[in-house]
C-alpha cells in the first residue's frame, strides 16, 4: 500500500480562479503533491489538456466539480461526465447525491459551516440530507492553517457526531486553492493510502516498514495500464480509480505536517483505517481481559492465561513519518501527544517527542533525499529512526482498554496534537477503524 499527498479542493480560471489548469498543477507538483482533484463551480470544462498535463508534471489530476447552489457547496469528484446540479432542491440533495454516484463519482459536505450568504451565497451548508449513509465525505478542513479556524473546528464537530450516530463517513481537508500566491501559512494535505498493483488489503500493509508515501513521479510510474479512461491514459485511469476508492473506503490521513497511520492488531490480525474489526475480536478481547475481582493466577498456569489475555488483547499500532514532503513544513522541536478518539472519547494519550532539522543544519534543497541527507550527518537523531535507508519516523504501540460491556467501541481514529505557530491545536488526525458488533448493526 501507498500514502499518496492529495488536494481535493481546487480551482482555475473556468469558474473564479485565477490559474490556468497547467499552473494549478505546477504549483501542487512544487508543494510535493502526487494528486489533485479540478473541482470548478459547476462545470467541468477546466480540464481541457489534463493529459498533457497530468504527463508534464507527474501527478494525476481527478476530474470533478463543485456543486455550488444556494444551499450548499459539494464537492463532486471522480465523475465520468457533468452532473446537473441544478435538478437538486434544498429538501432532496439525496437525489443529487444518487447521480454523483451513478456516475461514478462520490460526494463531499465543502466548507459546511463557512460565513453564507450575503458574505459567501451558499457556502454554508442548508441542505436537508435524508440519507447521511449516502454521503461519502465532509471537508473539516478547509483553507490554509486549518486547524485554527472556528467554522472547519465545527466542521470536525460534524464528523464526529456522525460517526457516533453510527455512521461511516470520511473525513478530508481542502485548501480551496484558487490562486498561485504565497503563504507563509501551514497548508494541509489530504493522504490517501491506494492498493498497490498486486491489490495488497490495507490491513496487511499499515504495519509495515516499507509502506509509505509516493513521490509525484514515482506513483505515476509505479501505475499498470488496466482501464483506460476519457482524455487520460490507461495508466492515469487506473490511478484516478484507486485515489476514488481510497476515499471511498475511507483510507484517508489528514495532516499540516508529518503523516500519522494507524493500524489495529489482535491474534495475528491487522486492521487499518477505513476498514471493520469483526465481532468476534471484539467479544474475545472482552472475554479475555482480567477483572479486578478475580485474583491473578500464578505458576504456569497463570503464565497461560496471561499469554491468552495477551493474545486476544488488541493493540494499536500508531506510526508518525516525518519525511513526507521534507522541507515543505516546519513544526517546532517539542512532545507531540498522540490521542486515540472513540464514541467513548479520549482512551489513550501518548508522548511523541520530535527534533525538527534546522534549515541551517540541513543547508539543501527539498529534493535531496533523506539518505543523502543522513549521510552527511545534516540531520539529527531522532526516536525511531533506523538506518540511512529508512524514512524518519516514530512508531509507538500500546494495547487498548476493554470497553465496559454496555458500551462498545464503534470506531477509533489517531489525533497529532501540539503546538504550531505559537497555538496548541490538531497537527493531523486519521479517519476511522470501526468496530462490527453481534447485531451486525453500525448505521442508523
Amino acid at each position: 500500500m501507498t500514502w499518496i499527498a492529495c488536494e481535493l479542493h481546487t480551482h482555475t480560471l473556468h469558474s473564479d480562479g485565477r490559474q490556468t489548469l497547467r499552473e494549478l498543477a505546477e504549483g501542487a507538483a512544487k508543494l510535493g503533491f502526487g494528486a489533485i482533484a479540478l473541482t470548478d463551480h459547476n462545470t467541468m470544462s477546466g480540464l481541457a489538456g489534463k493529459a498533457d498535463i497530468e504527463r508534464e508534471f507527474g501527478l494525476t489530476i481527478i476530474p470533478g466539480m463543485e456543486w455550488t447552489t444556494f444551499y450548499g457547496h459539494m464537492v463532486t469528484i471522480g465523475l465520468s461526465e457533468f452532473a446537473d446540479w441544478r435538478q437538486a432542491g434544498r429538501s432532496d440533495i439525496d437525489r443529487g447525491i444518487a447521480e454523483v454516484h451513478r456516475l461514478g463519482g462520490i460526494a463531499g459536505l465543502a466548507h459546511p459551516f463557512r460565513i453564507g450568504s450575503p458574505a459567501c451565497t451558499g457556502c454554508f451548508w442548508e441542505y436537508e440530507v435524508g440519507d447521511w449513509n449516502a454521503v461519502d465525505y465532509v471537508e473539516v478542513w478547509s483553507g490554509t492553517f486549518p486547524s485554527i479556524k472556528t467554522d472547519n473546528r465545527r466542521a470536525f464537530g460534524l464528523w464526529t457526531d456522525k460517526l457516533n450516530e453510527g455512521y461511516r463517513i470520511a473525513a478530508t481537508s481542502g485548501r480551496d486553492w484558487h490562486a498561485q500566491e504565497e503563504t507563509d501559512e501551514p497548508v494541509s494535505v489530504t493522504y490517501l493510502e491506494i492498493e498497490d498493483e498486486g491489490g495488497e488489503s490495507g490491513a496487511a500493509s499499515a504495519a509495515s516498514p516499507d509502506s509509505g508515501a509516493a513521490e509525484p513521479s514515482r506513483f505515476g510510474a509505479e501505475t499498470q495500464p488496466e482501464e483506460v479512461g476519457r482524455g487520460a491514459s490507461s495508466a492515469a485511469a487506473l490511478a484516478e480509480t484507486r485515489l476514488i476508492e481510497a476515499l471511498r473506503q475511507g483510507r484517508v490521513s489528514v495532516t499540516i505536517g508529518p503523516l500519522l497511520t494507524m493500524a489495529l492488531e489482535s491474534g495475528g490480525e491487522l486492521w487499518s483505517v477505513g476498514s471493520s474489526v469483526p465481532a468476534r475480536v471484539s467479544a474475545r478481547a472482552a472475554s479475555a481481559a482480567p477483572t479486578s475481582d478475580v485474583p491473578a493466577s500464578v505458576g504456569s498456569q497463570g503464565e497461560e492465561a496471561a499469554d491468552s489475555v495477551e493474545a486476544a488483547a488488541i493493540r494499536v499500532k500508531l506510526s508518525l513519518d516525518f519525511s513526507v514532503r521534507r522541507g515543505l513544513w516546519t513544526l517546532d522541536d517539542q512532545v507531540f501527544k498522540l490521542k486515540l478518539h472513540s464514541n467513548l472519547g479520549e482512551e489513550l494519550s501518548l508522548d511523541a517527542p520530535f527534533k525538527a532539522a534546522r534549515p541551517e543544519e540541513v543547508g539543501v534543497g527539498a529534493a535531496e533525499s533523506r539518505k543523502a541527507l543522513l549521510e552527511r550527518g545534516a540531520l539529527p537523531a531522532a526516536p525511531g529512526v533506523g538506518t540511512a535507508e529508512e524514512p524518519l519516523r516514530l512508531d509507538l504501540e500500546a494495547e487498548l482498554p476493554t470497553p465496559a460491556a454496555d458500551s462498545p467501541r464503534s470506531w477509533l481514529r489517531a489525533e497529532l496534537w501540539g503546538t504550531a505557530r505559537g497555538a496548541y491545536t490538531r497537527i493531523a488526525f486519521t479517519n476511522a477503524v470501526y468496530f462490527e458488533h453481534e447485531e451486525g448493526k453500525n448505521r442508523l
